[in-house]
């Protein structure tokens, strides 16, 4: 059997600001070694990865897309130059590969097909705000997210409740621009007692995470508008 290339999980920066205060150094030595790349978005990796400096010109690495639209004969194709002994970087929008992204697709492949998966260390937004958010850091569920429609919104959030009331924290995430919603929505639909967490701008000079029943919420409203921000409740 032909040797096989690595395949490497790229964490990137949930936002603007300096690399080198949430990524490590070996990093970079990493990157050098890769001239093929899968993105859930290939402008944002090119961005990336000339922000952090590689040695070769972005222009003659190789970039291949991954999203939620990739067909399974595709995500066997993405594999391809790692099939053939070449190392293969993959890299999420934003935060590490594989965690709410598609990227779990092309891991899957990589094990099916005997081809080495090294994650490499960076910020995750969900671990980083269930880390500083005082909830139950022993037993929690990620839940991505939860439904469009308000109504159904709301009964999740019932159902979730009930599950951190037990012990175990509850995570979830929103589209942005649907942050006030959601928050409206906790508001009616948990207890007065029942902690909320807040976590927005994780890692960035406007970060703010702050946990707090809900009855002090509804006295004390965030400020997030459309800033990514991951929610935890918690007993």
């Amino acid at each position: 059997m032909a040797s096989r290339g690595t395949l490497y999980l790229i964490p990137t920066s949930l936002g603007d600001g300096p690399l080198s205060q949430i990524l490590p150094p070996h990093l970079l030595e990493i990157a050098n070694t890769i001239d093929h790349y899968v993105a859930e978005d290939i402008r944002t990796a090119r961005r990336f990865l000339s922000k952090l400096g590689v040695d070769k010109p972005i222009q003659t690495l190789e970039f291949y897309s991954l999203n939620k639209r990739t067909q399974q004969d595709e995500i066997t194709a993405l594999l391809e130059p790692a099939l053939n002994g070449k190392n293969l970087g993959m890299m999420s929008e934003a935060g590490c590969p594989g965690v709410a992204d598609p990227g779990a697709d092309l891991v899957r492949e990589a094990h099916i097909k005997g081809v080495k998966v090294v994650p490499l260390v960076g910020p995750s937004s969900l671990l980083l705000a269930l880390m500083a958010s005082g909830l139950n850091g022993q037993e929690f569920t990620f839940n991505g997210y939860l439904p469009k429609d308000s109504r159904l919104r709301r009964e999740a959030l019932v159902r979730l409740e009930k599950l951190a009331l037990r012990g175990a924290t509850q995570l979830w995430i929103e589209t942005p621009y649907r942050n006030q919603q959601m928050f409206d929505d906790v508001l009616k639909s948990c207890a007065g007692n029942t902690r909320l967490c807040v976590a927005t701008d994780i890692t960035l000079q406007t970060e703010s995470i702050v946990t707090r029943p809900v009855s002090q919420w509804k006295k004390h409203p965030p400020s997030f508008k459309k800033r990514p921000t991951v929610f935890l409740l918690g007993a």
